[in-house]
């Protein structure tokens, strides 16, 4: 699948995250959005899945520790195939629903575990990159967590037990958004130095752009031919990216758009739609 193609689907995530929010009238629209294009490089092009079988032993896990991000998880999982049909209104977050609030890997399939309790996705993960050395199996364990969410002490015992057992199969995204659910990440804790912080404790690190889809692939790809030292990938990204009212407005952290709010943000996306698919 070519970057542009890859491009074209993390704009129809986009669209479908804002519909869902919309319409289950709740939901975390801004730090969704912030994903989108490494969601689609990762289920599109990198990991090794198989939909029709969500619990092959082999498959490339991923934990989504930022877990009120899944609405762009689940419009990941409905466009690659998991669901059968396919998902046409997600009710988010409603009472019985199959898409809950944050992900529950009891119910909803292809989702490798239950998260949003902020702070244990690393650690989850580290697990995981460990059992499979143990095992003898080569599949990658991949996570993806927030700035604001290394405030977490737990992540940074994750972090340190992941370097020191040299779990090489473990390759962490920090989206580096730059907010939290209350003021900006650097009002809270002073700076967002993560990179530094991950290179101090052991870890392989890269920081690149995380709405370039080549970027993103080669950063993989650097990371899954690393030996030694688990990875992390820090991604700069735009919280809210592609709704001009919700880029870098930590408003949108957590709130559904009304009814203008929601043409404005479907024209605006479905706009860049278009010129992407030229």
């Amino acid at each position: 699948m070519t970057n542009e193609q890859i491009h074209e689907i993390a704009q129809k995530l986009r669209l479908e995250t804002v519909r869902m929010v919309y319409e289950g009238k709740d939901g975390h629209p801004g730090p969704a959005l912030s994903i989108a294009d490494i969601i689609a490089t990762l289920y599109f092009q990198e990991m090794n899945l198989d939909p029709q079988n969500p619990q092959w032993p082999d498959r490339d896990r991923l934990i989504l520790s930022k877990g009120h991000s899944c609405p762009v998880l689940y419009a990941a999982l409905n466009e690659r195939g998991y669901f059968q049909p396919k998902v046409e209104h997600f009710r988010l977050r409603q009472l019985h629903s199959m898409f809950q609030g944050h992900p529950s890997m009891h119910n909803t399939p292809g989702l490798d575990m239950t998260s949003g309790s902020l702070g244990n996705g690393i650690a989850i993960g580290a697990g995981m990159a460990f059992a499979a050395k143990v095992q003898g199996k080569d599949y990658t364990t991949y996570v993806i967590c927030g700035d604001g969410e290394l405030q977490e002490g737990v992540c940074w015992e994750g972090i340190n037990m992941a370097a020191g057992r040299k779990l090489d199969n473990l390759v962490v995204f920090v989206d580096r958004n730059g907010w939290q659910s209350y003021k900006s990440v650097e009002f809270t804790v002073g700076q967002n130095n993560i990179a530094d912080r991950f290179r101090a404790f052991g870890w392989h690190t890269q920081e690149i752009s995380g709405h370039d889809i080549q970027a993103i692939r080669s950063a993989i790809h650097i990371a899954k031919s690393h030996q030694g030292s688990p990875c992390c990938i820090v991604c700069d990204c735009v919280k809210g990216k592609g709704v001009s009212y919700m880029e870098n407005q930590v408003g949108w952290h957590g709130k559904a758009p009304n009814d203008e709010e929601y043409k404005i943000a479907m024209d605006e996306l479905n706009a860049q739609l278009a010129e992407l698919e030229g």
